[in-house]
């Protein structure tokens, strides 16, 4: 006999709450954040792309200094354009350009309905996530673009995780 409720079926990704995205960012907190950390970081992102075959482009910001990049196979420049748009929500709202997204969602509205800013030069994507420094706030930014915008979110989320072994 057939019951629908425990065939095994494929399920869309669910989508994260804003109170789900926000606490991620209360948890995802550095000490400090260096060069060396940038480096580090990203190159656990690109181990990661590779081993999922993403085809994507990863940066890291500091203070207006991009501190890390890479661009792994089928990227193209593209995805450098939305690591710009991306990572500029993440600098002008100090949070995730998913969660930023998500806010306005949660009101009825659309970032680019109600933002009041450039969709050429913003966009509340997800990949794109604060580097936040105990007692210091946000400094940078840590953005992957390539995949759909979740994928890019839990990607760069799971990649801080891993290095904040947390």
């Amino acid at each position: 006999m057939h019951h629908p409720q425990i065939t095994p079926r494929s399920t869309p990704e669910l989508t994260p709450s804003v109170e789900e995205l926000e606490k991620q960012e209360r948890r995802l907190v550095f000490r400090q954040f260096t060069y060396d950390d940038a480096w580090a970081l990203g190159s656990l992102l690109v181990e990661t792309a590779r081993e999922r075959q993403a085809p994507v482009a990863i940066d890291i910001h500091r203070g207006g200094q991009q501190l890390f990049h890479a661009a792994l196979p089928g990227s193209t420049p593209d995805n450098d354009a939305w690591i710009a748009r991306k990572r500029r929500v993440v600098e002008r709202y100090g949070s995730a350009s998913y969660l930023v997204g998500a806010r306005f969602r949660a009101k009825g509205t659309t970032f680019e309905e109600s933002s009041r800013l450039d969709p050429d030069t913003y966009a509340a994507h997800g990949g794109s996530f604060p580097i936040t420094v105990e007692n210091v706030g946000v400094i940078g930014s840590v953005t992957v673009s390539g995949l759909p915008q979740l994928q890019d979110h839990r990607m760069v989320v799971e990649a801080l995780e891993r290095f904040l072994d947390l």
